[in-house]
């Protein structure tokens, strides 16, 4: 598996990171261009979204785990930051 250092891997179940932006609207901005990320994908992360706040937290629901797709993710959303 990759290593992705800003990434938690929570209970060797899915992997989870914060970010903190300075108003709601950047983070609704955030979360619509990762929301596309996951469509192009077609690999769905949860998102926690608030004012000044987004957590993003996926996992394979298939295998209920973690997959290469998730890696994948990852470091897509990774890169355009």
């Amino acid at each position: 598996m990759d290593h992705h250092p800003n990434w938690t891997v929570v209970d060797s179940h899915h992997l989870e990171r914060v970010w903190s932006f300075p108003d709601f609207s950047a983070a609704l901005s955030f979360v619509n261009r990762v929301g596309a990320i996951c469509e192009s994908q077609n690999h769905h992360a949860e998102f926690e979204l608030s004012w000044g706040k987004v957590l993003i937290r996926t996992w394979s629901h298939d295998i209920d785990g973690l997959s290469p797709r998730d890696w994948q993710l990852v470091k897509e959303i990774d890169a355009m930051m």
